[in-house]
């Protein structure tokens, strides 16, 4: 189950809320709980066990280490969990790829192959690995006291809005909010995070999912009859489509978590808008941004390392890591590798001569991202360069698809809403829809405008049936 969904629009929505709003203080938790399993039970009956299995080892495990004051237990007990999930995510999501890798290789070798059951991935086990490692990792250095009721840890690990595509949540930032939201549970909030919820579902319905029809048609084109032209579109259209359904969807999660009381962390910041790759991975995705330097970066060194070599490598390795994250194809891999180099130059460099060019360097950034997106689209290396070859050779276009009006009419809305806070009233505009307090008369406006566009939305998932999601498989 999505959020962009029928089901879960006219169904779950409406029934979950109306009974977490009737229910007292001290079942709250009790209804998000029931609610979450349900919810992900829905969609993948047979995997909510893999999870609650997990979440109710960890839990005895990091309870075993917190009481314990001998360190060589307390690593051993660290060292198991992280095995137990780390290892789970490995077998989940990449042991095809490797197995894959090795018949290759084998066959080259002109050896037998390994026989091997192709497996299912798990909705959203990336997601929430690394909230169990948040747990397990704040724990163990102290930062915060584990959850002393098993059922509470079970609500952070599964915890609707954030379950499938997160943000990703870390342990310290969210636990005492699992007891108390008396802060954010109000009317004004409620509502913000209802306008919140229908402007990432007008995101991913009329700009996500019409970008990725069309960016669908164009990477499905043979590569040997794709022009020039039509392989920027393409690459435009996944650009705005991964951003608008991604984002949207960080929106949606956000805006459930405030109506039930909860403050989530923010996931994007117009990242198309950067003045760097550097300052792109400040914006894109922040709470995996997060992760990735409190848990794997800074481990590593970070900034204190003693050379710049071993900087250059830690940065390098950490977007390799981000690369493998994302997806089990080399494709993926050659992503964090290709986002890391852009990185490691700017650190070399590149950072001061951009400062010079101000907001023109926007150019700079965008087209190395969009040039990423196409890895990241096509998983794999061959491809990818095919597909580049006819962004940067002139080629005619083919006859196998012409840009409609409607096609323009959203790409517009596209660059329009990922630039506009480029200026000063873009930034104000954002600021007050999304941040600042709402005074009556915003109310009506912003409630009229979005009914307005919900009843499109609604009504556009009514006649189709095309409403993909990207990070839906990671």
């Amino acid at each position: 189950m999505v959020f962009s969904s029928i089901i879960f629009l006219f169904y779950f929505f409406p029934i979950f809320f109306l009974i977490y709003y009737l229910a007292g203080d001290k079942y709250k938790n009790a209804v998000i709980l029931a609610g979450s399993i349900l919810f992900y039970a829905w969609g993948a009956p047979r995997f909510i066990f893999v999870i609650l299995g997990t979440t109710a080892m960890d839990f005895y495990l990091v309870r075993i280490m917190s009481h314990s004051r001998r360190k060589y237990l307390r690593s051993l007990l660290l060292i198991t969990s992280l095995s137990l999930n780390l290892g789970l995510l490995f077998y989940f999501k990449y042991s095809n790829f490797f197995i894959e890798n090795i018949n290759h290789l084998l066959a080259v070798a002109g050896m037998k192959e390994i026989s091997w059951v192709k497996l299912l991935l798990p909705i959203g086990i990336s997601f929430y690995t690394f909230e169990t490692l948040t747990y397990v990792i704040d724990v163990y250095r102290d930062i915060h006291k584990p959850l002393k009721n098993f059922w509470d840890y079970q609500l952070y690990i599964v915890l609707f809005p954030k379950l499938i595509a997160g943000p990703i949540i870390r342990y310290h930032d969210f636990a005492n909010q699992i007891y108390d939201r008396k802060i954010y549970y109000t009317s004004e909030y409620r509502l913000r995070g209802l306008y919140r919820f229908f402007i990432g579902l007008l995101k991913k319905v009329l700009i996500a999912n019409a970008m990725a029809a069309n960016a669908d048609a164009i990477f499905n084109i043979p590569q040997s009859q794709l022009g020039t032209l039509t392989a920027w579109l393409g690459a435009l259209s996944y650009t705005f489509q991964i951003y608008f359904d991604f984002s949207g969807y960080s929106d949606m999660a956000i805006g459930l978590g405030l109506m039930m009381g909860f403050r989530f962390p923010e996931n994007f910041n117009n990242p198309y808008t950067s003045l760097s790759i550097t300052d792109f991975w400040r914006r894109w995705h922040m709470t995996l941004g997060a992760w990735m330097k409190n848990y794997l970066y800074i481990p590593l060194g970070g900034n204190k390392v003693k050379t710049k070599r071993r900087l250059y490598f830690n940065l390098w390795l950490v977007f390799l890591a981000s690369g493998l994250w994302h997806g089990a194809a080399w494709g993926f891999v050659i992503w964090g590798a290709y986002h890391g180099f852009f990185l490691v130059v700017e650190r070399m460099g590149l950072s001061k001569w951009l400062s010079h060019l101000g907001k023109a360097a926007v150019i700079y950034s965008f087209v190395v991202v969009v040039i990423g997106w196409v890895f990241f689209r096509l998983e794999h290396f061959q491809p990818a360069m095919a597909y580049l070859e006819a962004m940067f050779t002139w080629k005619a276009d083919s006859i196998q698809w012409y840009p409609t009006i409607e096609f323009w009419t959203v790409l517009s809305v596209a660059v329009f809403f990922s630039f506009f806070t480029l200026s000063k009233v873009g930034a104000v505009i954002q600021e007050k829809i999304f941040f600042a307090e709402y005074s009556l008369r915003r109310h009506y406006v912003v409630a009229a405008i979005l009914l307005v566009l919900c009843f499109l939305s609604a009504a556009h998932l009514a006649l189709s049936t095309y409403n993909p999601f990207i990070y839906f498989r990671f």
